[in-house]
């Protein structure tokens, strides 16, 4: 897994896909998901771990881009 898309792919498996619109909460959206697949033990430590970094990754680049754009 390396890029969100990858992550999308995974949730897509399990017959979750997400999209509200707004980046940000897709990512949060898609963080809880992904807890909760990981918590029922349907996914792997290891997929767990790297989707929750990449979602995490980029849901700070994307706040610093908010950041940015206000100052």
């Amino acid at each position: 897994m390396q890029s969100i898309y990858d992550v999308q792919q995974l949730l897509k498996t399990f017959g979750s896909i997400i999209y509200v619109g707004d980046r940000l909460a897709d990512l949060e959206l898609m963080e809880a998901e992904i807890k909760e697949l990981y918590q029922a033990q349907c996914i792997s430590t290891q997929d767990y771990q790297m989707a929750i970094l990449l979602l995490r990754q980029e849901a700070a680049k994307l706040r610093d881009q908010i950041t940015e754009k206000k100052e």
